[in-house]
């Protein structure tokens, strides 16, 4: 979800370019979605020769990576391709003709603004002018039909009331970041307050329902079910879509959540690599909120974050606006 900034720049600055991208095949359906993409490279996660073939075959003017490895950079290099741009971080960029010293490592600014950053040394590059900036994101537009369609399997499946206030919670992370615990999520959804009724979903992806009962099973102040993702990440947004505030840790259901400008509560460890900053989310300011570790504790120590704190402000930035049947 964090290259959509970067994929949009380009479509806008090369409206008559094809734009492919290369993922990984967990996240291809989300790039089939992505407006900005005309076609979607699965990575075979093979040899680098069974990379570069498809690469080579398609007769690429240009690469631009965002996430720099040894083995694309290889293939890309054995496909070819003649302009090749990725930052310059790693012991193999010397296989790339251009490199963009970024210090990422540094996390001085959100990684989306980094990847926007090698689309705009493309531009630079070739004498290209960079597009005009957008209003605001480049948001997620779902059909209004499918979320309707989503919205009445959920009332019918969970018996979410008409009036009720819809918060998604999704414990899970993948084991990508430091997280909540399961007691302190229970204990910021038992303190969110509304005008509304709230109904919980907590949700779960594959090996997370577990997890997410133990979960759902102390929430104790508001209705509550479990959700577990079985469709695939599109009907997945279909059902984030819904939620009035998406709460989570650093993790992909989160970055989804952002580009549908959905209110969120996000929680990061306060290590230079993970920050908030770093791993912002791409809604606007006014739908996004973060917390972690306070100064004085360590910087990985989820435990000393202020729930109360953080399920106040959320209850009065984002529950408290929402209207009945809104």
């Amino acid at each position: 979800m964090l290259t959509w900034p970067a994929l949009a720049d380009a479509r806008a600055a090369l409206p008559d370019a094809q734009v492919d991208v290369l993922v990984a095949p967990a996240v291809a359906e989300i790039a089939q979605a992505c407006p900005y993409v005309d076609n979607v490279l699965v990575d075979p996660d093979g040899t680098v020769g069974a990379l570069a073939r498809p690469l080579k075959e398609n007769s690429y003017d240009a690469a631009v990576v965002l996430f720099s490895t040894a083995r694309v950079a290889q293939a890309l290099w054995m496909a070819g391709i003649p302009y090749r741009l990725a930052p310059a971080t790693k012991l193999h960029q010397f296989l790339f003709k251009h490199r963009l010293k970024q210090r990422r490592s540094h996390s001085s600014k959100p990684e989306y603004e980094y990847n926007r950053d090698l689309v705009q040394q493309l531009l630079l590059d070739h004498g290209i002018a960079s597009p005009k900036p957008m209003p605001g994101p480049p948001f997620w537009r779902l059909q209004p039909e499918n979320l309707k369609r989503t919205s009445n399997q959920l009332v019918e499946a969970y018996s979410i009331k008409k009036d009720a206030c819809l918060v998604i919670v999704h414990p899970g992370s993948g084991g990508s970041a430091r997280n909540l615990s399961i007691q302190q999520y229970a204990e910021l959804v038992n303190e969110l307050k509304s005008d509304q009724p709230l109904f919980v979903l907590v949700t779960a992806g594959p090996n997370e329902t577990e997890q997410a009962s133990a979960l759902c099973k102390r929430i104790t102040k508001h209705a509550a079910a479990v959700h577990e993702s079985t469709d695939g990440l599109v009907a997945f947004a279909h059902v984030i879509a819904q939620a009035k505030l998406f709460i989570s840790g650093s993790t992909g259901p989160l970055h989804i959540a952002g580009a549908l400008d959905i209110p969120t509560l996000a929680f990061y460890p306060r290590r230079r690599s993970s920050t908030s900053l770093r791993w912002q989310t791409t809604n606007l300011g006014e739908n996004r909120l973060a917390f972690s570790p306070p100064n004085t504790a360590d910087e990985l120590d989820m435990q000393a974050i202020d729930i109360n704190a953080a399920a106040k402000v959320a209850s009065q930035q984002f529950l408290s606006r929402v209207k009945p049947n809104e």
